[in-house]
């Protein structure tokens, strides 16, 4: 109890840290992130930000994975350390990382292993609107796939591909079912996104991109093919909503709970031709979100 009164009351842990690098005239930060992709809108943009609240000067260097280095591009006047060898919820030896670049801690002023952004950045609630800057070499990767201008085009991520204390993604039969229906007509195509080509979708008209392009390509795709999104609660879902670029996208997103992610935030997208309309499960199980519920909602793209 007393902790938690200490959470809710105290003085903030980055603030306090922040006051005492500005007294001793720190610039330097390394932070390390081994955690999600969506977290790179939903936190560290917030860290980056507070950070340079305090120090405008601050020269700001993350170590993460490397499947994650492309989603940090999206973050302004950063510094990537990837190392390979780190893998999400495993310890990683920072020491060795760093010596892989010729580097070592006392080159930094400040260095924060294990950020908090939960704890650390929740004044940003409903407040800071993250902004991702699009790269604009990125731009014109989407021409790499045979996308049909022809026809109206929907991205789908089907699964969060990562695992909570619920349930958070739409059964497989459900996603089947709307496949189905949605391309009945034959004028639509659906692009799939994720890491795994799996399961499978037998279905003509779905394009299974899952595991064949890059997060730079796949944004590619979303911000110059799609008309519109069906998503779950998922980084995808956070990178795209908080894009600092103006494309027309209507997102549907699909969700258990609903105090999580951007929902969580609270604030609207950078994007203002983006429109975004969240389906909340009945009693907070996917399963009782049916197909009729996100084919009115996509069949008005």
């Amino acid at each position: 109890m007393i902790k938690q009164l200490w959470r809710k009351f105290g003085i903030n842990p980055l603030d306090r840290l922040l006051k005492k690098a500005v007294k001793r005239k720190q610039t330097k930060f390394l932070l390390c992130w081994n955690r999600g992709l969506g977290d790179i809108a939903l936190g560290m943009y917030a860290l980056v930000y507070r950070i340079r609240h305090f120090i405008p000067d601050a020269k700001i260097t993350f170590v993460t994975r490397s499947d994650l280095s492309q989603g940090f591009r999206l973050l302004e006047n950063v510094t990537l350390l990837i190392d390979p060898a780190m893998k999400r919820k495993q310890a990683f030896d920072l020491d060795a990382c760093l010596q892989s670049h010729d580097l070592k801690r006392s080159d930094f002023d400040v260095v924060i292993e294990h950020p908090d952004p939960t704890y650390w950045l929740k004044w940003q609630l409903g407040t800071l609107v993250p902004r991702l800057r699009w790269v604009s070499e990125w731009e014109e990767l989407h021409r790499k796939f045979a996308i049909d201008p022809a026809k109206r085009c929907i991205g789908v991520h089907v699964h969060s591909e990562t695992s909570y204390g619920y349930e958070k993604n739409w059964p497989h039969t459900h996603w089947q079912e709307f496949f189905n229906e949605i391309t009945r007509k034959g004028d639509v195509q659906v692009l799939l996104f994720g890491h795994a080509p799996t399961p499978l979708f037998p279905v003509e008209g779905v394009i299974d991109l899952r595991g064949k392009t890059t997060l730079a390509e796949m944004l590619s795709l979303l911000k110059n093919t799609c008309q519109s999104l069906v998503v779950p609660d998922s980084g995808v879902l956070s990178l795209i909503y908080f894009l600092d670029a103006e494309f027309p996208l209507k997102i549907v997103s699909l969700w258990a709970d609903p105090h999580q992610g951007v929902l969580k935030q609270n604030v609207a997208s950078p994007n203002p031709l983006l429109v975004h309309v969240p389906l909340r499960a009945p009693q907070e199980d996917l399963r009782k979100l049916t197909v009729a519920d996100v084919l009115q909602e996509v069949g008005t793209c």
